[in-house]
């Protein structure tokens, strides 16, 4: 969800739907700090899982993500991409071209269509819940998830770990850890894998992320 990880004066006053919309307006996806050529660690995590390709995804913060291009390679067929963006879901839509695709333009932080959807096998998220630095916005962030992984279920979160920078496309970001991601999903999920991870953006900078793998037990 970020344009790049510098401090951009300018964005610090937008709300948060303008402050994505411009990026994605105008920002090419190749030159996006979080744009990925390497899906490994998030495929991994993926694997683990062992979800059918019948499993309902619901991918986070999607942007023009081609983490779902390679989960339509693999045949899942369920995928809903989100984002605060609707340029953003535009970009991917037209690219993707997919009817397995369904798009849901919403705000995590005040979500009114997120919350009318049916429950989910998998919940991704990599780089959104660290731009979430409120108990306010992180309590109705972790609601929602709670109240859509199925039981049985997983989540993968992917956030920049303690090391990482403190601001990130001008925004401060709330830096994790496993321990308190476990926290803040609570008893009901079992931590499945943890790793840190050395990002490399299209700058040529290095951004340390925490990947996550979580199965809901209860």
């Amino acid at each position: 969800m970020t344009s790049n990880c510098s401090t951009d004066k300018k964005n610090e006053n937008l709300d948060l739907k303008t402050h994505w919309e411009l990026v994605y307006l105008n920002k090419p996806n190749e030159q996006l700090g979080w744009y990925e050529t390497d899906l490994t660690p998030t495929l991994k995590l993926l694997e683990k899982t062992q979800l059918p390709k019948s499993a309902s995804i619901l991918n986070i913060g999607a942007g023009n993500t081609t983490f779902i291009d390679e989960l339509l390679k693999l045949k899942y067929h369920q995928i809903i991409a989100t984002d605060i963006s609707e340029t953003a879901l535009t970009k991917l839509n037209r690219r993707l071209n997919s009817k397995d695709v369904t798009y849901i333009t919403d705000d995590l932080t005040k979500p009114t269509k997120l919350i009318n959807l049916s429950p989910i096998d998998l919940w991704i998220d990599r780089a959104v819940l660290h731009f979430f630095t409120t108990n306010k916005q992180q309590n109705t962030y972790f609601e929602l998830l709670k109240s859509k992984v199925k039981k049985q279920g997983f989540v993968i979160l992917a956030q920049f770990n303690l090391q990482g920078a403190e601001k990130c496309s001008g925004l401060p970001v709330k830096r994790y850890d496993a321990k308190l991601l476990k926290e803040k999903l609570g008893s009901d999920f079992k931590l499945i894998d943890s790793f840190d991870y050395n990002y490399i953006m299209p700058s040529g900078n290095k951004r340390p992320y925490i990947y996550t793998l979580f199965k809901r037990v209860n």
